[in-house]
């Protein structure tokens, strides 16, 4: 998904046929007014700050990683992750597996409840499923659903899901992430998004822990839920407050004061490098998957030919210096990226490192250049954001401007606009090259590769290749896990040496701090990327 926003995976239904799904009857929600509940506590007990801020509660219409945190509360899934593991495991479900090499049937755990107390049963998650293809909200992930078929309910506790494309490797890992959790069919409206008042109010949700007080993008305040079974186990609190801040600025502030117990999203990394050495908080890193790289404009980046132009991107390849930028301007926040699968993530490779140098080679990227026939020094207009992938992005750029310069090889003319005007401009073919970043819909290679150089992929960049599509349909279907990790590995190898559509510049952890006390936090900064309260203890 697109730094930040999440947009970007919104785009990448273009790559799936339309579903059809019957619209299925449901009562709608009774509305509560204000947008707040005050039956809970006054924030008392373990309280975690973000700037991130909530789009929606309604998973038809949250893609965003605001709107993740608190799914990742108060939704059940069929398959979730477990702290510390990316590997799905059963949630609401007993087990899933394919039954045939277009089905995947889960089988759910008896008894379960909504916190409502109605039912959860197959009903309830064809109905959750089928919403979320049918809304098709704009702002919502039903994208990652485009190999779905159907859903069928084969028995009260049973669910079959037929897929498009046989033995699709990446479907159990979907089934976790903001496409999956589980609604209840009751209180949930079939054809259009409920409000956040709404969904508060009906309490048709079935996670660890309700919601006992909502004050959007203010204070959220949770209560445990003593009827949730699943995978992320029973809360080690009995109550969480989550507070939204504008800047980091306070969040850091009130960290340091001890106003609040954990800061998660987002730091600067100014922040990050003065809080290390704050001996009154605790600065804990982990896998983010998160990337930052250049992408190229295939029809108009310099160079006459296919040839010069993939001579231009080789010799920006050779001529950045990651490890400067990660160290320099990042604080060691991001980390260098030589491949187009960040480590920690399955199919990670870097084969950037040996083929352009982990250091600017200057004699490297000139031969590119001389054998193509390219004049120096070569003119590039880079563009980049200043508002939408975090406050160092200019010092970031600039550094990058710096270090393409220094080989004598090229001219940067660098410019910055705005998000929304950058989003159109750059999808209409305005920017030559541009900056862009990336977190994880699911922690797999294939979701840093299909999106990016799949056909008609998100980055609308002119780049497809046949050979490559290949490859993603072989990574995709193929089951034996060892086979398909060499498959991911080829792929990168092929589009570093052959392609080099983007240019991978750095990979980005995770960052919470932490009060004295506080335990949990490094067992939920994992490669899944979903926050959960329920390690948390103080």
């Amino acid at each position: 998904m697109l730094n930040s926003a999440k947009s970007a995976r919104k785009n990448r239904a273009k790559q799936a046929a339309a579903v059809g799904v019957a619209a299925v009857v449901a009562a709608s929600l009774a509305a509560c007014g204000s947008g707040r509940t005050d039956d809970a506590g006054s924030g008392a007990g373990l309280v975690v700050g973000t700037t991130d801020k909530i789009f929606a509660l309604d998973p038809a219409a949250a893609y965003d990683n605001g709107s993740l945190l608190v799914e990742n509360q108060i939704y059940s899934y069929l398959l979730n992750f477990a702290p510390g593991d990316t590997t799905p495991k059963p949630d609401a479900a007993e087990k899933c597996e394919f039954t045939a090499p277009t089905v995947y049937t889960c089988k759910i755990k008896s008894g379960l409840k909504f916190a409502n107390g109605n039912p959860l049963t197959a009903k309830s998650v064809k109905f959750s499923f089928d919403r979320m293809v049918a809304i098709n909200d704009p702002h919502g992930p039903a994208a990652l659903l485009g190999n779905l078929d159907k859903t069928d309910v084969v028995d009260d506790l049973t669910v079959a899901f037929t897929l498009k494309v046989a033995n699709d490797q990446t479907f159990p890992t979907i089934l976790p992430t903001q496409a999956g959790p589980i609604v209840d069919e009751k209180v949930f409206p079939a054809d259009k998004v409920a409000t956040d008042e709404e969904v508060v109010a009906a309490k048709g949700y079935s996670g660890p822990y309700t919601i006992s007080t909502y004050d959007k993008n203010k204070l959220v305040e949770y209560k445990a839920n003593a009827d949730y079974t699943g995978i992320l186990g029973k809360p080690k609190n009995d109550s969480v407050s989550t507070k939204y801040y504008a800047t980091s600025d306070n969040l850091k502030l009130d960290l340091q004061n001890g106003a609040i117990d954990v800061g998660y999203r987002s730091f600067t990394p100014t922040d990050i490098d003065s809080l290390r050495a704050d001996s009154k908080v605790k600065v804990t890193d982990g896998p983010g998957g998160e990337l930052r790289y250049i992408v190229f404009n295939m029809n108009t980046m310099p160079g006459n030919t296919p040839e010069q132009k993939l001579a231009v991107r080789k010799a920006m390849a050779s001529s950045v210096d990651r490890e400067a930028l990660a160290a320099g301007v990042y604080k060691g926040t991001y980390q260098p990226a030589y491949g187009y699968v960040p480590q920690g993530m399955i199919g990670a490779a870097e084969p950037l490192k040996d083929l352009y140098g982990a250091k600017p080679d200057k004699d490297k990227a000139a031969k590119f250049l001389a054998d193509a026939g390219v004049a120096t020094p070569v003119t590039l207009n880079l563009q980049y954001n200043p508002d939408h992938y975090g406050s160092s992005s200019s010092e970031e750029y600039a550094a990058v401007k710096s270090q393409l310069e220094a080989s004598g090889l090229f001219k940067v003319n660098l410019q910055s606009t705005e998000w929304v005007t950058y989003q159109k401009e750059r999808a209409s073919d305005g920017y030559p090259m541009y900056q862009f970043g990336w977190y994880p819909d699911f922690p797999d290679g294939d979701n840093y590769l299909a999106p990016f150089f799949g056909p008609n992929n998100f980055l609308q960049s002119h780049f497809e290749n046949p050979g490559i599509n290949a490859q993603l349909t072989a990574e995709l279907t193929e089951a034996d896990p060892v086979k398909r990790v060499e498959l991911l590995e080829k792929i990168q190898a092929d589009l570093a040496q052959n392609h080099l559509p983007t240019l991978p510049l750095l990979s980005g952890k995770q960052v919470a701090v932490s009060k004295p006390g506080v335990t949990g936090v490094d067992e939920t900064l994992d490669g899944s990327f979903k926050f959960r309260f329920t390690v948390l203890s103080k």
